[in-house]
């Protein structure tokens, strides 16, 4: 099993996650196809170790465990996996500080793609 970023991610960046990794096993696109790869973080499913300690370190909760993925974001897993396949569209995140989300806006996000209610 391993990790998964979802799409709860989208244009937040948080590195605290990343800042945790044992292994480095984030990765942010740097290729053009933006519709394609979202503006997100990335787990590469091969380096992922499952040490745990990124999922409660993500400030807007979009880290699973891939067999606790919420349906709706089952594509996510291939998204993820795109580091394995293309390789030289994604290099391995640096860390930077960013402030933390409020809950309403965590909470704003889940309901964006039907999680809250």
């Amino acid at each position: 099993m391993t990790y998964v970023v979802s799409r709860l991610c989208i244009d937040c960046l948080d590195t605290k996650c990343a800042e945790v990794c044992p292994v480095d096993c984030f990765y942010e696109y740097t290729g053009d196809d933006k519709e394609k790869n979202p503006n997100m973080l990335y787990i590469n499913p091969d380096e992922c170790v499952d040490c745990e300690l990124c999922e409660p370190e993500c400030p807007w909760e979009a880290i699973y465990p891939e067999d606790a993925l919420p349906e709706t974001f089952e594509e996510d897993l291939e998204i993820n996996a795109r580091t394995v396949s293309d390789p030289d569209d994604f290099e391995v995140v640096e860390p930077e500080d960013h402030d933390p989300p409020t809950p309403e806006q965590v909470l704003e996000n889940k309901k964006r793609w039907g999680l809250a209610v």
